[in-house]
């Protein structure tokens, strides 16, 4: 065997050790999942007739303003899914358990990748119970089947950075109570984007922010995806580029940050 196969080996044994651990502990992925259900249903409902009435009349409930919410909190799905690798990634590094894989014959590379593999696996589901309740709420895409994989490619893309990003945090986190606050920025992010209401109807300063900030090209080209209207071509390139550019600050700190673990 190559060590590269070697390698796969290893991080498909770690890969399913943290979705056993996921289904044998369901409640940090359960509280997860319940943060976007919840925030949909409450701007949908309690603020969607304020809120809704501002952009172009719309009304509380009403499938237009839902349309327009739905993918902001779709994102903030994928956003939710960085606590748990933080934490998981912590809890293993605090409890001693990393110490003991550098002792046995296992790829080192394997450990960061069973987390971040199994995370990925765990907010894409997350992503897909989200959009289900969205559609029994009355949220009505209009996408191609082009268009649902092009959302779904950039979803699974966007997650795939937040996730190696969150691994970086576990590993420099002290405690597991640091590493699940640490990643809190990045649930709430989109709320200072496109994902609520438009930059256009916030003041000149926090309009600025909202309209160059990393999740707002996403969200632009997720909604366009999804309902049909065209994605620009600036929002588009803006998106895989802020998703590329985080994957690889993700990888390369978590990757400093496990070696430098092991030195220390």
């Amino acid at each position: 065997m190559t060590t590269l196969t070697y390698a796969a080996r290893d991080a498909r044994t770690m890969l399913r050790r943290n979705l056993k651990h996921a289904l044998r502990y369901p409640s940090m992925t359960i509280s997860v999942v319940a943060t976007p259900v919840l925030m949909l249903l409450l701007f949908t409902y309690v603020f969607g007739g304020a809120l809704g009435t501002g952009i172009g009349g719309m009304s509380s409930g009403s499938p237009e303003y839902i349309d327009y919410l739905a993918p902001g909190i779709i994102l903030m799905a994928a956003t939710s899914g960085a606590l748990v690798t933080a934490v998981g990634v912590s809890v293993d590094m605090t409890e001693g358990i990393v110490n003991r894989f550098r002792t046995m014959a296992i790829s080192r590379a394997s450990f960061l990748t069973g987390h971040v593999v199994g995370s990925v696996l765990q907010t894409l589901v997350s992503i897909a119970f989200v959009i289900g309740v969205a559609l029994l709420m009355g949220f009505r895409p209009h996408a191609t089947p082009l268009g649902w994989l092009a959302a779904a490619g950039l979803l699974t893309l966007l997650t795939l950075a937040l996730t190696w990003v969150s691994a970086a945090i576990g590993l420099v986190a002290k405690n597991p109570e640091t590493a699940s606050n640490i990643p809190l920025p990045l649930q709430f992010l989109p709320f200072l984007g496109s994902a609520i209401v438009p930059p256009e109807s916030m003041p000149t300063g926090l309009r600025w922010f909202a309209e160059y900030q990393p999740f707002t090209p996403v969200i632009e080209t997720l909604r366009g995806l999804l309902m049909g209207t065209g994605v620009g071509t600036a929002a588009a390139i803006g998106a895989v580029a802020w998703c590329v550019g985080l994957t690889l600050l993700g990888y390369l700190w978590a990757r400093t940050a496990f070696r430098r673990s092991a030195n220390g």
